[in-house]
């Protein structure tokens, strides 16, 4: 008597069920070991990318192992379940005579094709059970004298079949397809068998079923094929026109630029302000000894009540780290600076501006400006910035949408200040108004920390006590 072997043992892979996705989670078990399965028998169900799908094994047998709990993600081809086929008793004896070995096992025929894509062709010796449907007379007669071995461990006489007075027809093979083409063909109410096959394998695809869903097309009428008319040549005219080569400062930019608008989701936002107080807040301090050579302007103001709105909300200063797919905020604010110079437009930042006094970032700013417009900006000055300011108000620009620096999360553009018609206590007064756009990156700034930051900045313009309150 022969023992079972771990050829009796197939191993059922996890199938490309999503048509070309590489992985899934294995979502729960149906079977557990030392249950028995049949051929078509749902055992699991996995969730892919893209949706949730019951796997049939396609075996008969007896579960040996399952290879992953539930919960575990596992790559396309990675056995996730084992299935002993000899239904877990003894492989029955090999016959004595040696001419009734062909009727032991069923033959194979040449070029089986798998039942479910990724379940791979099996090369073991395993016994399967006979297909349903009409049967030749040699198959009828090999399926008899199976039963008597696994029956009685001997094989018993058997009678030559008598002939059917009709001819049999051959039995038809399931078409081959993945479970998400099989209810494509279910909703478009297309017959599998009727389908044409085009896949590796004789695998239908959906392309399959659509073409076979799909009305046949009218025969095209013949038409004469038009003239070739050749494509409009671009022309130049050098005398009038200058090229200008894109590198250094500006290949640079223009390359940052398209990055940023197609990588980070942007959001823009606006509000109007009246900041009045503010300008007159400029011209005390350009009087105040403590700004003796020192450039104040409404930059510095607006600096500061940026510095002081982050402070606030300090979740605004952050950065996306796409490799480990985090959030990363900043307890520091290297405040960057826009700015235009001959080479192009450069952002440089203020190291640690939250820590300076007014006088110091005075000083800071002052230093910045002038040190990009002779050139001299150093590249570890254009590093590490965590948040910027445009100032397109300077060109008499009303305000504009800015595009963010690369790998800070927000951007805030002042317009320029004019007077302009504005209730003021109850009464339209002139006053001095600007308006404000902040651009942040939407994976890691929600509309309402946008808002926040927004409207502390305008609050602060409008009341620039505040820089003392809040402070």
């Amino acid at each position: 008597m022969t023992t079972m072997t771990e050829a009796s043992v197939r191993e059922f892979k996890m199938p490309d069920v999503g048509e070309g996705l590489t992985e899934a989670e294995i979502l729960k078990w149906y079977v557990q070991p030392g249950d028995k399965v049949t051929d078509g028998q749902v055992v699991c169900e996995v969730e892919t990318a893209k949706a949730a799908v019951e796997l049939p094994i396609p075996y008969d047998g007896v579960v040996r192992e399952l290879h992953f709990p539930e919960g575990t993600t596992v790559d396309v081809g990675t056995s996730i379940i084992a299935v002993d086929v000899s239904g877990g008793a003894p492989a029955p004896p090999a016959p004595a005579e040696p001419q009734q070995a062909p009727a032991q096992e069923e033959p194979k025929p040449e070029g089986r094709q798998p039942v479910l894509v990724g379940y791979g062709v099996a090369t073991s010796s395993t016994k399967r059970r006979p297909r349903k449907g009409p049967e030749a007379p040699a198959q009828q007669a090999s399926a008899a004298i199976q039963s008597e071995l696994n029956g009685h461990g001997t094989p018993a006489t058997a009678t030559p079949a008598t002939p059917p007075t009709a001819p049999t027809t051959p039995p038809q093979q399931r078409p081959l397809a993945k479970p998400p083409v099989r209810k494509l063909a279910k909703d478009l109410g297309v017959d599998l068998a009727t389908v044409t096959p085009t896949g590796p394998d004789g695998i239908i695809t959906r392309e399959d079923v659509h073409a076979a869903a799909s009305p046949p097309k009218a025969p095209e009428p013949v038409t004469t094929a038009p003239v070739a008319v050749p494509a409009p040549v671009a022309t130049y005219d050098s005398t009038r026109e200058t090229r200008i080569p894109v590198k250094g400062v500006r290949k640079a930019t223009a390359a940052a630029m398209v990055g940023s608008a197609f990588t980070a989701p942007h959001v823009t936002e606006f509000v109007t302000v009246d900041v009045t107080r503010t300008m007159k807040l400029v011209e005390e301090l350009k009087a105040d000894k403590e700004f003796t050579g020192l450039r104040v302007n409404p930059l510095l103001l607006i600096s500061k009540a940026l510095l002081v709105a982050i402070k606030r909300n300090p979740d605004i200063n952050a950065s996306w780290d796409e490799a480990n797919q985090e959030i990363v905020v900043k307890r520091y604010v290297n405040l960057g600076i826009a700015a235009a110079t001959p080479r192009g437009l450069i952002v440089p930042n203020i190291k640690d501006a939250q820590d300076k006094t007014l006088p110091q970032l005075a000083e800071a700013l002052g230093e910045l400006v002038s040190t990009a417009r002779e050139g001299k900006t150093s590249p570890s000055a254009m590093q590490g910035g965590t948040i910027t300011i445009t100032n397109v108000g300077v060109f008499g620009v009303d305000t504009g949408t800015p595009i963010l620096n690369p790998g800070e999360s927000a951007i805030l553009a002042v317009g320029a200040i004019k007077l302009q018609p504005w209730v003021h206590k109850g009464k339209v007064k002139p006053r001095q108004v600007t308006t404000l756009a902040l651009s942040f990156d939407h994976r890691l700034v929600d509309g309402e920390l946008g808002s926040k930051v927004l409207a502390d900045v305008a609050a602060i313009l409008e009341q620039p006590k505040r820089l003392i309150t809040w402070a």
